[in-house]
């Protein structure tokens, strides 16, 4: 009989045996798997989506049961379909070229480009980029779009032959990939490689602390390796000769953290109070504290009934429901909650990458948001609920015939 040590992963940045679970969601697919009509009679992998909690660096993580490989060379997440992600993405770059007095001898690089939504805006600038995604099919809609792309995972080995190749970056940025990485040290050794002498690093992801206290269980999937607070990503870094030296909390994703690095042989730059400031927000609210951790998925499971309990009733007194997108966090919680057909007729998506294919494990047709005018739903439930103002204001049209939309997180909320 296997023993309680070989069923608990070891930690992915630090390597200590990990002891106790976060949550567990079950079993569920990859997200972004999204199924074909011809390929709805057939055999679909489903792994546990359990997270854990490192109690000697504080990372929560996911253990890896499908590589990289498997789950991101072919991709169906194309970011140029968020008007208001491609927005967030110029007024980054426009602070960026301000701030780093960025110019036509400049290079930025950015890992996990995906369909060149960000680097687009530095292009228009005249500053040479260069786009590092694994991706084929999204890498080249970016190409297409002008933008220089090299179709690579990104890790030590990587960086070095990129640094040979294009030179090193001013700026290095990733924006929701750091928690997409197996091997996380493999990760920053390259960019520790790729980053010039004065250069910076940024980064983007989604904050532990909002995942906990908002309850956003669903961000959680297999295409999320790592859950990370500013505490424990402050000392992966550290770890790996990269300081620190600023950090913003930002709105997108529920709530995401923009970290900024540099060599910890740079002296041009002070640590900004903001480091002291977050860390001492993390510690009060106890991001190192296994209590906090311990209660986290019971939280989960009441949002769960809650959400059941919403849809039986809608059901039962004769009301049409449908979803709106088809995103990563959306199958989890479509998966965790066993939410089919029986609960909603369709889900819409703006990506035609994504239209005409059915949601992983639950097999929802994901359908042109133009359905929804000719099928006028009671009840539209957004599964990618940061996006609900986006989304609201698109399809105002609903308040016509009188629907809603409900979004789910952190929980049931019916929006008038």
């Amino acid at each position: 009989m296997a023993n309680k040590e070989t069923l608990m992963p070891k930690c992915r940045f630090c390597g200590a045996q990990i002891e106790h679970s976060f949550v567990d969601l079950g079993m569920s697919p990859l997200c972004q798997t999204h199924i074909l009509p011809s390929e709805l009679n057939k055999y679909e992998a489903f792994y546990p989506l359990h997270a854990f909690v490192c109690t000697e660096c504080w990372l929560v993580q996911l253990d890896e049961f499908v590589s990289p490989e498997e789950i991101f060379s072919d991709y169906d997440y194309f970011s140029s379909f968020s008007t208001s992600w491609v927005g967030h993405a110029k007024k980054y770059t426009e602070k960026m070229v301000a701030e780093l007095a960025l110019n036509e001898a400049s290079l930025v690089v950015e890992i996990a480009s995906n369909d060149g939504y960000l680097l687009q805006h530095f292009v228009n600038t005249n500053i040479p980029v260069l786009g590092v995604e694994p991706a084929a099919n999204v890498a080249g809609a970016a190409i297409e779009k002008g933008i220089r792309t090299t179709i690579r995972f990104f890790g030590e080995r990587t960086a070095e032959s990129l640094r040979s190749e294009f030179g090193s970056a001013d700026l290095l940025l990733g924006n929701n990939v750091l928690a997409h990485v197996p091997d996380i040290n493999d990760f920053v050794k390259g960019m520790k490689v790729l980053l010039s002498e004065a250069g910076t690093i940024t980064m983007e992801f989604p904050h532990l602390l909002n995942l906990i206290k908002l309850n956003q269980f669903d961000t959680i999937y297999h295409e999320h390796f790592s859950y990370l607070s500013f505490f424990t990503v402050r000392k992966i870094f550290a770890h790996h000769g990269i300081t620190l030296f600023d950090v913003e909390e930002i709105s997108t994703h529920g709530g995401s953290l923009r970290i900024y690095g540099k060599h910890d042989t740079d002296s041009s730059r002070e640590v900004s109070d903001n480091v002291k400031n977050l860390i001492e927000k993390e510690i009060s609210f106890g991001i190192n504290d296994l209590n906090i951790y311990k209660k986290y998925e019971e939280q989960v499971k009441e949002t769960k009934r809650k959400l059941l309990s919403f849809l039986i009733e809608a059901k039962d007194s004769g009301k049409k429901v449908v979803g709106y997108g088809a995103p990563g966090k959306g199958n989890t919680l479509l998966n965790y909650c066993a939410i089919r057909q029986d609960f909603l007729d369709y889900t819409v998506d703006l990506s035609t990458q994504k239209q005409g294919k059915f949601t992983p494990g639950c097999r929802l047709p994901i359908l042109d948001p133009a359905v929804i005018k000719e099928t006028m739903p009671d009840y539209i439930l957004v599964l990618p609920w940061n996006l609900i103002d986006e989304i609201s204001k698109q399809h105002s049209y609903i308040s016509e015939w009188g629907g809603k939309f409900v979004v789910p997180i952190p929980e049931v909320k019916i929006i008038d």
